[in-house]
């Protein structure tokens, strides 16, 4: 587990009330909540403290009035990969420009002992929702195992019967990807797939099928990979190409390991066979060749994600689904194919 963040707190910050107090963040964070088990010296040693540092009195009164911590518990699915971390990232821009904060709690695998603790922890934090971004379906298989009564939102492309829902368009984003090639003159595109628990690789491997079918075309080859830049690296000097003239990979990673292999067997990129990405990772650009790529607005996804943690917050009972378009970013990795 990640410790909390304090990014999102304004300063003062809550650390520093803990620090002066002499007392835990928690337990200043259980006094904003009226913890029955504080102590009742400790409560107004912690409220003399937030007085005297003048600590975001608006929103302690807030949060006093309405018993509400103004944090939100932010459990993370795969924090080693490039969404969930910028995702993160944004979520915590837009929670801190709103007056709230956010703690993080992440896990690399699916386990289901560190998934109840992620909970645990941010229920005994104080939160006043739960956002989880869980690009694997077995992180949602535990998260229905909770019974904590908070707000839930997912960040995942598809909706949920059970829980509010915000998400890019992995879907389309591949399907622009797709049509671009083929516009181009492609005829036969394979796919680099991501692993199939990751919403997000099966949402973009059936946009990938439906813009070929768009096209009437068949099916190219489709490897089920692992995200890595090595995987795309081992598959771009070994996989028998045959008739593939454009190599769709399901995240920039992969693309930029495909072209490097692909160089390693004088396989010219885009001359002799075109790679498309997803993401549009800061370094795309600077790729070579720059990566045409699918780019996701993750500013855009933080700011939904905080809008329907809110709405659930204050009631919204509906589970609703929000979704953010990507775009395509065309560069230099792409081009017409030299045969068809």
């Amino acid at each position: 587990m990640t410790q909390p963040s304090s990014r999102g707190w304004q300063r003062p910050s809550i650390y520093d009330v803990a620090r002066r107090a002499g007392v835990s963040h928690m337990t200043v964070s259980r006094v904003m909540n009226e913890h029955p088990q504080i102590r009742e010296t400790t409560r107004t040693r912690v409220l003399q403290v937030m007085e005297d540092m003048n600590y975001t009195p608006s929103s302690i009164a807030r949060a006093l009035a309405t018993r509400r911590a103004r944090r939100i518990g932010v459990l993370i699915d795969g924090p080693v990969q490039n969404g969930p971390n910028s995702t993160l990232r944004a979520l915590e821009t837009a929670a801190r420009g709103a007056g709230y904060a956010v703690s993080a709690f992440s896990s690399d695998h699916p386990d289901a002992a560190r998934m109840d603790a992620g909970v645990m922890e941010a229920v005994t934090e104080g939160v006043d929702a739960l956002c989880v971004i869980a690009p694997r379906e077995s992180s949602l298989a535990l998260l229905r195992r909770q019974t904590t009564n908070l707000p839930t939102i997912v960040v995942k492309a598809e909706a949920s019967a059970s829980w509010h829902t915000v998400g890019v368009d992995q879907r389309e984003g591949a399907r622009l990807a797709v049509r671009h090639l083929v516009g181009l003159g492609h005829r036969t595109i394979a796919h680099l797939a991501g692993p199939t628990d990751w919403f997000d690789a099966r949402e973009r491997a059936q946009g990938w099928r439906e813009a070929l079918a768009e096209a009437g075309l068949r099916e190219g080859p489709c490897v089920i990979a692992d995200w890595g830049s090595e995987f795309g690296f081992q598959f771009g000097r070994t996989y028998d190409l045959g008739e593939t003239t454009a190599v769709f990979a399901a995240n920039d990673q992969m693309a930029l390991g495909v072209i490097h292999g692909l160089h390693d067997r004088g396989i010219r990129v885009p001359h002799d066979i075109s790679v498309v990405g997803f993401d549009d990772l800061s370094d795309a650009r600077h790729f070579l060749p720059p990566l045409t790529t699918v780019r996701q607005d993750f500013s855009a996804l933080g700011a939904s994600a905080l809008r329907r943690i809110v709405a659930a917050i204050e009631g919204a009972a509906e589970p609703r689904h929000d979704t953010i378009p990507p775009t395509l970013v065309v560069r230099e990795s792409t081009s017409a194919p030299l045969r068809t």
